[in-house]
């Protein structure tokens, strides 16, 4: 009798603690399922956010190669030193300096006033190259045109307003000559000299031997007409 009635009643409790512990598993299933889910969610949440986040040029942005910027490139410096090519040069250097401050005088060739074309007779004089003393024109007709790169090279001839002024070119930045109010300077290609360029005459000092000999003081040949025309518009 006892069996009997103890037997569907362990069956029963047998049921009741399977179903209890088959529901316990899947709420723990489920519980972790959600936990999961929230995970997954939160952590797509973040990326959305960092996303969003993110300023709308950083993408664009280009990336930087090396922490030192650049450096401008600098103007170049440009020296009033002329190139001084050989012997001559150095000579006819020598005679221009230490002319450079004397007094404009008409038809003066020196060695203490000038005018313009006696100015370049005595420098090449005293470097030892020898031509006729005469007014610029003289000089435009007696020497040859120089090449292109020899426009604006040391010691090459260079004439103004209708061959009316002469003076040495120093290089492309400027020449020495004798100015009717300055007397023996320096100026610059600026905007009053270079629209009153005529062209350039280059001295054939090609054959020249050394050594050579100064001329001395006073010894220039009078022109017949050394103005023609000389010293008009020049400062």
């Amino acid at each position: 009798m006892n069996n009997r009635i103890l037997f569907p009643r362990l069956l029963i409790g047998c049921f009741v603690l399977c179903f209890a512990t088959n529901l316990a598993a899947q709420s723990s299933e489920v519980d972790t399922r959600q936990t999961r889910t929230n995970i997954d969610s939160n952590v797509a949440t973040r990326l959305e956010t960092d996303i969003s986040a993110r300023p709308l040029g950083e993408e664009r942005r280009p990336r930087i190669v090396g922490s030192s910027p650049i450096a401008a490139p600098k103007t170049p410096v440009v020296s009033p030193a002329p190139i001084l090519a050989g012997r001559f040069d150095q000579l006819l250097m020598t005679a221009i300096q230490s002319h450079l401050g004397s007094p404009y005088h008409y038809a003066g060739t020196g060695p203490d006033s000038f005018d313009c074309s006696g100015f370049v007779w005595r420098a090449f004089q005293e470097a030892g190259f020898d031509f006729s003393r005469g007014p610029a024109s003289s000089y435009w007709a007696t020497f040859a045109a120089p090449s292109a790169e020899e426009q604006y090279r040391f010691g090459t001839l260079v004439f103004f307003s209708g061959l009316s002024h002469v003076g040495i070119v120093a290089d492309q930045n400027g020449f020495y000559h004798s100015s009717r109010h300055h007397g023996v300077i320096y100026s610059r290609f600026d905007k009053y000299w270079l629209p009153r360029v005529d062209g350039f005459r280059r001295v054939p000092i090609a054959s020249m031997s050394f050594p050579v000999a100064k001329a001395k003081p006073g010894t220039a040949k009078p022109a017949t007409n050394p103005r023609n025309g000389e010293e008009a518009n020049q400062r």
